[in-house]
């Protein structure tokens, strides 16, 4: 069947190796890219191969601040380094800035969106940073939020072993409404869409600040 609707995979908070390296092992079995939005203190001597091999598998590695604050109640100078600091280790390791950020919690100010040079990505979400939402809570809220364009937002954040049997799952179900995975960059270059300042894209069409609720 060919894919007529396009979905790009996030996963927030990493990298984690116990995670993460499970979650590329089903990327590389359904050949399928991801974008990974990296929280920078975990850039570590143990974590670079991980993000090495994300890069070689054609993942795109983005930008998730480098302490995860809630960047609202920062000064200027906290702003720009919690984004420089990690974009630039980034950039030493796969050779190329990040081009996407997404604010921790998914806070944002006016301030921010003047300070950080890239556009801001949030996602339809399931809450699974929450171990009380099982496994089959996760694969149900997905499904349900999922729309063409959609950017899914996952966590590969230590301990995190129920996001990786929903996204076993979830590749298949999802391939089977017609999709295809795409990182962000590819997303937005394939619906011919730049994005804009001021939207924290869940899906992207958007152009309002924050995705429309159902």
């Amino acid at each position: 069947m060919p894919y007529q609707k396009l979905a790009a995979l996030t996963f927030d908070d990493g990298p984690n190796p116990d995670v993460t390296v499970p979650l590329l092992d089903i990327l590389l079995e359904a050949r399928i890219p991801a974008s990974f939005f990296l929280v920078g203190e975990n850039i570590t001597p143990l974590t670079v191969p991980v993000i090495e091999r994300a890069a070689k598998q054609g993942c795109e590695i983005c930008n998730h601040s480098f302490s995860h604050p809630d960047m609202t109640g920062l000064t200027p100078d906290e702003i720009r380094r919690e984004v420089s600091v990690t974009s630039e280790r980034i950039r030493q390791i796969t050779g190329t800035a990040p081009r996407f950020f997404r604010p921790p919690y998914i806070a944002v100010s006016e301030e921010m969106f003047g300070l950080i040079p890239m556009p801001f990505i949030a996602g339809f979400g399931c809450d699974d940073f929450d171990p009380e939402v099982r496994t089959a809570e996760r694969i149900t809220r997905t499904m349900a939020q999922l729309r063409d364009g959609a950017v899914i937002l996952l966590h590969d954040a230590k301990g995190n072993q129920q996001t990786v049997d929903a996204v076993r799952a979830l590749i298949p179900m999802i391939r089977a409404e017609g999709y295809e995975f795409v990182t962000v960059s590819e997303l937005f270059s394939r619906k011919q869409i730049t994005p804009r300042s001021h939207i924290v894209y869940s899906y992207a069409e958007q152009t309002t600040m924050y995705a429309e609720t159902e």
